[in-house]
């Protein structure tokens, strides 16, 4: 890791762990949807001989905990740009792509982070992963959902200035973005225009990925989530980084 990708992941980090509201925020969404589907849905999903849904649920919520923060990290460019800090930190002499990189790796850092904590309190809930193992390919996919989303909020934000506007078209995109995934229920069995969006959908793979590794109740391979959620990490990053370089200010 370069000095300056090295910065600006540092500097990502503290001015979030500054913002106490933020943190506390960013879990409740998660908790309200654990608790509230979780216990709610749970006797009709074992009603219905499909098992345990809080095992079936809780790698979705974790993935909406990532995917919520690592999208909105994107702000950051344009707060930057509205107070000027953007401006001084564009004229160093470090290449825009070191600072796009620095900005995505620290927004997908706190991401994981809060999916970590997601996924300890879940064990407060009776959630219990497979294995050991498990957990560290879960992180893989952890890691993945939250490079692909910081680098994609990153990519949006470099073509706006204004920062309402820029919370309206997240919120707009991640709602659809995380109902359509399967985080929520099953894949097998969808109608087929369900069924087509949720391929589409870059997401379905990072929590079918995450609910594989944690549970083992996945419903494509492991290695096709693998696969597709590495080349959208690379595709978005690419994308991020081209937008990026072509901010003015």
């Amino acid at each position: 890791m370069s000095g300056a990708v090295y910065v600006m992941w540092l500097r990502q980090l503290k001015r979030f762990w500054r913002s106490k509201p933020r943190v506390i925020g960013g879990l409740a969404q998660p908790l309200l949807f654990l608790f509230a589907l979780g216990m709610g849905f749970g006797p009709v999903y074992a009603a219905a001989g499909q098992g345990d849904y809080l095992q079936f649920l809780i790698p979705g919520i974790i993935a909406m905990s990532i995917l919520f923060t690592a999208m909105f990290n994107g702000i950051e460019v344009i707060w930057d740009r509205q107070f000027g800090f953007l401006k001084e930190t564009l004229v160093a002499p470090v290449s825009r792509t070191a600072i796009m990189l620095g900005k995505t790796l620290g927004g997908a850092t706190v991401a994981v982070l809060q999916g970590i904590v997601v996924l300890c309190l879940s064990l407060l809930f009776g959630y219990r992963p497979a294995s050991v193992g498990s957990v560290l390919l879960g992180l893989v996919f952890m890691t993945l959902i939250a490079l692909l989303f910081a680098s994609f909020g990153i990519a949006i934000a470099s073509k706006m200035r204004d920062m309402h506007g820029f919370q309206l078209i997240m919120n707009f995109l991640i709602m659809p973005i995380f109902f359509l995934s399967g985080a929520l229920f099953p894949l097998d069995g969808l109608p087929k225009a369900i069924g087509t969006v949720t391929t589409l959908d870059p997401l379905t793979y990072g929590v079918d990925g995450l609910r594989g590794a944690l549970t083992g109740l996945n419903h494509y391979s492991l290695l096709l989530d693998l696969g597709v959620m590495a080349a959208l990490v690379i595709i978005t990053t690419l994308i991020g980084a081209y937008l990026f370089s072509k901010v003015e200010l």
